[in-house]
């Protein structure tokens, strides 16, 4: 059976290039195909949907973040994303976020960010933000709970960034998915991401994280499919909380179809694979009486 061409992506860049650094824009042009194109689909939401529907991926979650430090990018990239996803809201699932340390009132934020632009998913990006996730514990950040909880009372959805990064100035010892154990304990509602799965030196701290909490999922974004057998080969005792991404067009991501292809051939069972692509990020971004 050819692989599924109804594919649920969670986890691709699709940002207001204006906001990018000049640091962040070299690391990322210098490993790109094709800049122009990328450059057209943000201006242009009609042609990053028919290039999608092309591809076999009916649906997409755009990935952005307040990081203005390493990435540039300011809380307007909120308003961006809200934009472009009332586009064509049945394509795309907008993921935006807030930084707390800089942010004067987060509680007002957050009702900015989920009642009014009622952004679907808030992503917390410890490494480009410069705090764990857990920060809130030992005082240094008290304002992420903040964030946390009016995730939780919503049920919107939180991604964390886990594993390394290498744009400048990110501190990618702040990417352990350990520190999102302790968010879990304490936001038992809350559903959580762990986006790349600690990717490359944390596969098993993810894995026991999203096997402990039954509100923690793991998206495979970033991670060359080839190495999922080896890297996480008892991948499929998750079934149903492994949400399919590919951080497209981040380095190393070329093609989307290219990826599904690839991990379609893996060999893992096909109902598995069929929950990856298809089922289990369908579900998890349609869940909740958000629109």
């Amino acid at each position: 059976m050819d692989a599924p061409r109804d594919v649920v992506d969670v986890h691709v860049h699709v940002q207001p290039w204006e906001q990018i650094s000049s640091s962040a824009r070299s690391t990322l042009e210098g490993d790109m195909d094709d800049v122009q194109r990328l450059l057209r689909f943000q201006r242009e939401p009609a042609a990053f949907a028919a290039h999608l529907r092309e591809h076999g991926i009916r649906r997409v979650g755009l990935v952005n973040y307040v990081a203005p430090d390493t990435m540039g990018f300011g809380p307007s990239c909120n308003d961006w994303v809200a934009r472009y996803r009332d586009h064509d809201p049945e394509t795309f699932f907008a993921w935006g976020g807030i930084h707390p340390g800089v942010t004067p009132d987060v509680r007002s934020e957050m009702v900015r960010l989920l009642d009014e632009l009622r952004l679907d998913g808030i992503k917390v990006h410890p490494p480009h933000q410069g705090f764990a996730a857990n920060a809130y514990l030992d005082g240094t950040l008290p304002a992420l709970r903040e964030v946390y909880a009016a995730c939780e009372e919503r049920d919107v959805p939180v991604m964390v960034h886990t594993g390394t990064s290498i744009f400048p100035g990110a501190r990618s010892r702040l990417g352990d998915p350990m520190h999102a154990d302790d968010v879990a304990v304490d936001f038992p509602e809350l559903r959580i991401v762990l986006a790349h799965c600690g990717r490359p030196l944390w596969y098993e701290h993810a894995f026991f994280v999203a096997r402990r909490h039954p509100n923690v999922y793991l998206d495979l974004s970033g991670i060359p499919p080839r190495q999922l057998p080896e890297r996480l080969p008892r991948l499929p005792m998750l079934a149903g909380k492994v949400l399919w991404g590919t951080d497209w067009p981040s380095p190393g991501v070329r093609d989307l179809r290219r990826n599904v292809e690839t991990f379609w051939a893996l060999p893992f069972p096909e109902d598995f694979r069929r929950s990856v692509l298809v089922d289990a990020p369908d579900r998890f971004l349609t869940r909740g009486p958000r629109r």
